[in-house]
C-alpha cells in the first residue's frame, strides 16, 4: 500500500517568508548552465520525478545511518535554492542542493529505523532529460539490523511514444499537441529571437507563439517544463467556468475564507479576518485581476481540490500543467509549459472547453489583469491582450490571447528563469513580444476584410 501523505504543519504565510529569506542567499551561477528544471515527489506512488534542461545520466546510491537514497545529477546546477520537503512517517525529508559546482544532489532521507530494499528501487529513463525514481515501500529495520552502502546502476528505458504521421523534419506533432491544424514555423523571425536570447545570458527561457489564422508558430523550447507561478490560475479559471456551465457552481454563491486557505504573496484577501464572506464573483475576479493567492485557494477548494483539478487538466490533454501545492507556491512545485498554455488558450478561443458566454466572461477578467510589464509591454497601439502573468522571484511567466488592429489573433506563452527578482527580464520579454507582434503586423500577415 502507498504510504499516506502528510502535509507539514507550516502555514502558507510562513512558507512564503522562508522562501523569501532563503532566496536572498541564492548564489550566482554560470551563464547557460544546464539546470534542474523541476522535481516532484508523488507520495501516493512513492515516486520522485526529475526534469532537467538537457540530457543527464544520474548516479544513485543507497546509504545507511540514516537510510538515504542519494541521486546525483552530473553537469546540472540549481538556479534557485530549495528548502527540505517533509512527506510522511517513513520519509523524513527530501533535500535538493548543489553538491559541487557541477552536480545537483537530491537526497531522500528516511526516518530512523526504516530501510529500503535496493533491489526494488527502479530507475526509469522517461527521456534523455526526464527520469523517475520508483521507491518500494519503506520497511522497519529489525533490531540491530544494518546494511552497507550500495550503488544502484540498473535502469529501465521507457519505450518512446510513436506519434502517427510524424514527419522526420518536424520533431513535434503540433497538430496533436494543440488539437488543431497547424501551419509552418515562423523561420523568418527565429534568428532574431535567438539573437535576443543570446544577449540575455543570465536568463533561460521557453516560449511558444501561435497565429490562429494561419496556424504558423514560433517554438523555442516550448515544451520545457517551468514552475507555473500564478499562470496556474489560468487553467483554474477555465475549470471554474466549466463548472458554471455544468450547473455545478452558481455565480450567486458566497464563499467563506478559512484560515487554512489564507496565503501570503499577492492579493488583499489575506488581510481580512478569518470567516469573512466573499461572493464567488468577487473571489474569481480577485484571483485573476490582482492574482490573489487566498482567492485561488478558495476556488481550488470549491472545485473539489487539487487532485480533481489535475484530473481535469489531464482530460484536456495538458501534460505539463500540474498543481502540487496550494498557493502561494513559492518553491515552484506547480508546473506548466508554454505549449500547454497555448493549447489551453487555443481550446478556449475555439469554444472547446466552455460556452461562448463563459469564454467572454473569462476573457474579460484576463483583459483587466493589473500586471502589464511582460507580454503587453511589447504590443503595438490598439492591440488588446487577455493574459495571466506569474512571478515567484526566480521565474516569471505570461500567457495570453492577443487581438491586433489588423484583425489577426494570436496566442503567446513565455516562461523565463532569472537571477532572483532581476528586472532585466522585463526588457527581454518586451523585446520578444515586440519581435513577434511586428512580424504579424506586416502587410503580408494582415487578414482581408472579408475574412475578419
Amino acid at each position: 500500500m502507498p504510504i499516506p501523505s502528510f502535509s507539514p504543519p507550516m502555514t502558507l504565510k510562513l512558507q512564503w517568508l522562508l522562501a523569501t529569506l532563503i532566496s536572498a542567499w541564492a548564489i550566482a551561477l554560470p551563464a547557460k548552465a544546464d539546470t534542474l528544471t523541476s522535481w516532484h515527489f508523488d507520495a501516493n506512488q512513492n515516486q520522485l520525478n526529475v526534469t532537467t534542461d538537457t540530457s543527464v545520466q544520474p548516479s544513485v546510491k543507497l546509504i545507511p545511518n540514516p537510510t538515504r537514497l542519494v541521486i546525483d545529477l552530473p553537469g546540472i546546477v540549481l538556479e534557485y535554492p530549495e528548502t527540505p520537503q517533509s512527506y510522511n512517517s517513513a520519509i523524513k525529508e527530501i533535500r535538493v542542493g548543489q553538491f559541487d559546482p557541477e552536480t545537483t544532489r537530491l537526497v531522500i532521507q528516511l526516518n530512523p529505523g526504516y530501510k529500503l530494499d535496493p533491489q526494488q528501487v527502479r530507475i526509469i529513463k522517461e527521456s534523455a532529460n526526464r527520469w523517475s525514481f520508483q521507491l518500494p515501500n519503506p520497511e522497519l529495520l529489525a533490531g540491530n539490523e544494518s546494511f552497507q552502502s550500495e550503488d544502484i546502476t540498473r535502469f529501465e528505458q521507457k519505450e518512446p511514444q510513436i506519434l502517427p504521421n510524424l514527419k522526420a523534419t518536424n520533431p513535434r506533432n503540433y497538430s496533436g499537441d494543440l488539437g488543431m491544424q497547424i501551419g509552418s514555423e515562423m523561420t523568418a523571425i527565429k534568428p532574431e529571437v535567438e539573437k535576443a536570447i543570446e544577449q540575455y545570458k543570465s536568463l533561460s527561457a521557453g516560449m511558444f507563439f501561435l497565429d490562429l489564422d494561419t496556424g504558423n508558430y514560433l517554438d523555442i523550447k516550448g515544451d520545457r517544463v517551468f514552475p507555473a507561478a500564478s499562470t496556474i490560475k489560468l487553467p483554474i479559471l477555465i475549470a471554474f467556468y466549466q463548472d458554471v456551465d455544468a450547473g455545478k457552481v452558481s455565480l450567486n454563491e458566497t464563499l467563506v475564507m478559512k484560515s487554512d486557505l489564507v496565503a501570503s504573496g499577492s492579493g488583499t484577501m489575506q488581510d481580512e479576518p478569518d470567516g469573512t464572506r466573499f461572493s464567488i464573483r468577487e473571489t474569481i475576479d480577485k484571483m485573476i485581476t490582482i492574482s490573489d493567492n487566498t482567492a485561488t485557494n478558495m476556488i481550488i477548494e470549491r472545485l473539489g481540490g487539487i487532485a480533481k483539478l489535475n484530473e481535469r487538466f489531464r482530460s484536456w490533454g495538458l501534460t505539463d500543467t500540474i498543481i502540487r501545492n496550494w498557493l502561494g507556491d513559492f518553491q515552484g512545485t506547480n508546473t506548466t509549459s508554454s505549449v500547454d498554455m497555448v493549447k489551453l488558450l487555443s481550446m478556449l478561443s475555439r469554444d472547446k472547453l466552455v460556452s461562448e458566454s463563459s469564454r467572454e466572461q473569462a476573457l474579460e477578467l484576463l483583459r483587466h489583469t493589473t500586471t502589464r510589464t511582460l507580454l503587453p509591454s511589447g504590443l503595438g497601439a490598439g492591440a488588446v491582450i487577455a493574459d495571466k502573468t506569474g512571478d515567484i522571484g526566480f521565474v516569471v511567466g505570461d500567457a495570453g490571447i492577443i487581438d491586433m488592429p489588423n484583425g489577426k489573433r494570436y496566442l503567446a506563452a513565455i516562461f523565463v528563469k532569472r537571477p532572483y527578482n532581476d528586472p532585466i527580464v522585463r526588457d527581454f520579454v518586451r523585446r520578444i513580444s515586440r519581435i513577434v507582434y511586428n512580424y504579424l503586423d506586416l502587410p503580408s500577415a494582415k487578414v482581408p476584410d472579408n475574412l475578419r
